[in-house]
């Protein structure tokens, strides 16, 4: 029998671990928003370039914010900040060179294949064990993501290079699961935001940076580099320090989801009924390993809180 000690401290556990998923829910909204931004800004300036520029804005600012945060790492949260931080500049890079030879809608669902290989590269990598509901969440969120960006698909060096992106973006969430927690979280993300700009830095050296010639791109870059950078990091990797790697992939897919919401309401976009369906399904795999577990979680606590409260009564002396 769990004693009534032990469940105000699984309530909170709960607690946090509903937090952290509302706030990866955000991540994501944030995230989305910027497609529609981009459409015209990346045919003016160089993808890396843009890239470079925007996540070298985001270090500075974070660490101009709290400069000691890095210090308190210890040499070891160092180390796997470098790591986190080249998994994600790799994930950049190759989607970057990627475009170059595929269209913007397989190249967004071969990177979003993350969402299958998060959960291959745990159990294959780290030994986790996953539920049914997991791999059910997984295939739906593969289906909707496949609905909501593909016209055609075909093999070729762009889509190997963009799914090794993805291999290397799957690793940087498993990092996150395994290495963030609430006292490291803003350090780490300094550290991983300075890695992506050397990163994209090296991809956008050949032929120069160049650099937003309008007003409005630049607001778009430093959108993108203050909110959809520098924020959501340290948001993203304090979230995955309190639910696991795979469910915040799952999470995560609701990112394409956002991008078709904004692109409809404020990119003059239409809907068509196959998108529509795609990200239904993207929303069906956030309910079936996030929603569904916990309502039945839910119920046994309170099962439980009333098998305590009726053994308490019972014992007590008359």
């Amino acid at each position: 029998m769990v004693t009534p000690l032990l469940l105000p401290a699984a309530a909170s556990r709960a607690s946090m671990s509903t937090r952290a998923v509302l706030a990866l829910l955000v991540v994501t909204a944030i995230w989305g928003s910027t497609f529609f931004m981009l459409k015209d800004v990346i045919s003016r300036t160089p993808v890396m370039d843009f890239l470079a520029v925007r996540f070298l804005i985001a270090t500075l600012v974070l660490w101009a914010i709290r400069p000691m945060a890095v210090a308190r790492l210890t040499r070891t949260e160092r180390r796997q900040g470098l790591a986190l931080g080249l998994f994600c500049g790799m994930a950049q890079l190759l989607q970057g060179i990627g475009l170059q030879t595929t269209s913007a809608s397989v190249s967004g669902f071969v990177t979003g294949m993350y969402v299958v290989l998060t959960p291959v590269l745990g159990a294959l990598v780290l030994g986790m064990r996953l539920t049914k509901a997991v791999w059910a969440a997984v295939a739906l969120s593969t289906v909707g993501l496949g609905l909501l960006s593909l016209q055609g698909f075909s093999i070729g060096m762009g889509e190997a290079l963009t799914l090794l992106g993805a291999v290397f973006l799957a690793g940087q969430i498993l990092g996150l699961g395994r290495w963030s927690n609430s006292r490291n979280a803003y350090g780490l993300a300094v550290i991983q935001l300075a890695v992506i700009t050397v990163v994209c830095a090296i991809g956008a050296a050949p032929g120069g940076i160049t650099l937003p010639s309008t007003g409005g791109d630049w607001v778009v870059l430093m959108y993108m580099a203050l909110v959809a950078g520098a924020a959501t990091f340290v948001v993203q990797t304090w979230a995955q320090a309190h639910i696991p790697p795979t469910r915040a992939a799952i999470v995560m897919t609701m990112e394409p989801v956002w991008a078709a919401v904004f692109a409809v309401a404020l990119g003059g976009e239409v809907l068509g009924p196959r998108a529509a369906l795609g990200g239904l399904l993207v929303v069906a795999a956030m309910y079936v390993v996030e929603l569904g577990p916990r309502k039945q979680r839910a119920r046994e606590r309170a099962d439980e809180a009333r098998t305590s409260k009726s053994a308490a009564l019972a014992d007590a002396p008359c």
